[in-house]
């Protein structure tokens, strides 16, 4: 990993990084960070806004997963704004957050699958909630509606923390670094690179 230097040339200039990187085999990088994100379920989708060059969040609850946990997949109102976002732009940002501080950040891009087949797979009967139902025999929020297509996420890379031990180490460590000025190591700060998840979803 590189970084760079304070002027002493002692002191890498962005300690927390250096002590808390951690790189395992692919394998347990991959699972760790699928299994995290299966957890917190409810993340934050980040799209170009198809009018400017302005970035949106928006809040998405994980319908499931593909190629080993890889792959992310929503559900999506095909006439809501980030459907409008992903056509124009498929790059795509989708960030997770617990309150334990451990968080995850996977980049990759985005396709929008209007497939009854595939609609029907993941189709759960609550989508009505926030679909509701029109009246007219076909916008129903159903498995049939047209309204309701998927996002999936084909993964690139990401970028992840877990936490190594349990609240209340982490508590003294930090306090610990607080007092002597030594960078806290409460964090497994791990990297997924592209050629990692090439190859994780060639077997998968």
């Amino acid at each position: 990993m590189s970084y760079s230097n304070t002027d002493t040339g002692s002191k890498p200039a962005d300690p927390y990084t250096e002590k808390n990187q951690e790189e395992p085999g692919a394998e347990q990088k991959i699972t760790d960070l699928s299994d995290f994100v299966q957890r917190s379920k409810f993340g934050m989708m980040t799209t170009k806004s198809a009018h400017s060059d302005v970035l949106a969040s928006r809040c998405m609850a994980l319908a499931a997963t593909e190629a080993g946990g890889v792959d992310l997949i929503f559900h999506t109102n095909t006439e809501s704004g980030k459907t409008d976002d992903l056509e124009k732009s498929p790059a795509i940002n989708m960030s997770f957050y617990n309150n334990s501080g451990e968080w995850a950040s996977v980049s990759g891009d985005a396709e929008i699958i209007t497939d009854r087949s595939v609609v029907s797979k993941y189709y759960t009967p609550s989508l009505k909630t926030w679909l509701g139902d029109l009246g007219d025999g076909k916008h129903d929020g159903s498995e049939n509606d047209p309204r309701i297509g998927v996002i999936k996420i084909k993964t690139k890379t990401a970028t992840y923390a877990i936490a190594r031990s349990n609240p209340i180490s982490r508590g003294i460590e930090m306090v610990q670094g607080a007092i002597t000025g030594n960078t806290a190591q409460v964090n497994k700060l791990r990297e997924i690179t592209e050629s990692e998840i090439s190859s994780w979803r060639s077997s998968h």
